[in-house]
């Protein structure tokens, strides 16, 4: 029960990364290959200035700046120099590599002895509850700082996913939309479609960052190699929300990532937990990607042609 919670834990706050792939990948169609080095950027970030002595509140924040910045690059290049959008991304996330070294001093940093926005619910569980607390969940016994972890991940979600939500509604939250839908006609209405997408690039970048710089603070450590493959995870989590919860709108999309997000953990742990070697995981990743691709046009194509 204690790996099933861990899990979750782990997938609300891997949710931010699919919150920002959904934002590039599904409303302008922008593959963008820097959320493999702002993910890293977020976290890397918020570790040095944690361990600097900064308020972890203050480092995450600074982290959504930090990812924003990469995603406004990436942007820039590809609006004002019209370099293709996945070249794009690979330029910057290769660059942010070298940036990522430098911000962090070396290639890791630990957290286990710092104070991060996780040891304030280890307390304030230690406060409520008492220390090595414990509760019965379904007739397991499982740690109570655990199950305030989750609630404090779930409301963290929550409130990003409202917010979210309600930013797609607004005048630059709909341009974005209609841009990523038809940059020609929202070009012939005047928009600046050149600035939405620099925008939303930079909107999913700094969930993106915000999603490795809390789970730097969750797992105790940032790492230079964190980033490799969070694209596909994100990719992954979107593709089978969207499968499983629908594409109705906006927030039906929102509420899929956000599930697919834990799910897609959640078989993880599973296949771990069955024996899986570390080494395949990534295997097994591209091969969960691929299924979560395929299977929903085989069911469309198949619907087609019953009607």
């Amino acid at each position: 029960m204690s790996l099933l919670i861990g899990s979750v834990t782990i997938g609300l706050i891997l949710a931010l990364l699919a919150l920002g792939i959904f934002i590039s990948f599904r409303i302008f169609d922008f593959p963008d290959i820097t959320a493999e080095g702002s993910f890293t950027f977020g976290a890397a970030t918020s570790a040095a200035l944690i361990v600097g002595g900064v308020h972890p509140l203050l480092s995450s924040l600074v982290a959504f700046i930090a990812g924003m910045a990469a995603g406004f690059v990436t942007g820039i290049i590809h609006t004002r120099f019209k370099i293709n959008s996945l070249l794009a991304g690979i330029l910057v996330m290769t660059a942010l590599y070298s940036v990522n070294l430098h911000v962090m001093g070396r290639s890791n940093i630990s957290l286990l002895n710092a104070v991060t926005v996780f040891t304030w619910v280890d307390h304030f569980s230690a406060a409520v509850s008492g220390h090595d607390a414990q509760s019965m969940i379904i007739g397991w016994r499982v740690a109570t700082k655990d199950l305030w972890l989750l609630f404090f991940c779930f409301i963290t979600i929550l409130i990003f996913c409202l917010l979210l939500g309600w930013f797609f509604k607004t005048n630059i939250g709909t341009a974005m939309r209609a841009t990523g839908d038809n940059v020609r006609m929202v070009r012939a209405q005047g928009v600046n479609a050149s600035g939405m997408i620099i925008a939303g690039i930079a909107l999913s970048n700094g969930f993106i960052a915000l999603a490795g710089a809390l789970l730097a603070q969750y797992q105790g450590f940032a790492d230079v190699q964190m980033g490799i493959g969070m694209m596909i995870w994100g990719l992954a989590s979107v593709i089978i929300g969207e499968a499983i919860i629908g594409d109705r709108g906006v927030g039906y999309v929102i509420t899929g990532a956000v599930f697919g997000s834990v799910l897609f953990r959640l078989l993880v742990a599973i296949a771990l937990r069955w024996g899986l070697n570390p080494n395949d995981l990534k295997i097994v990743t591209a091969i969960f990607v691929f299924i979560a691709l395929v299977v929903p046009a085989i069911l469309k194509y198949r619907k087609k042609m019953n009607v």
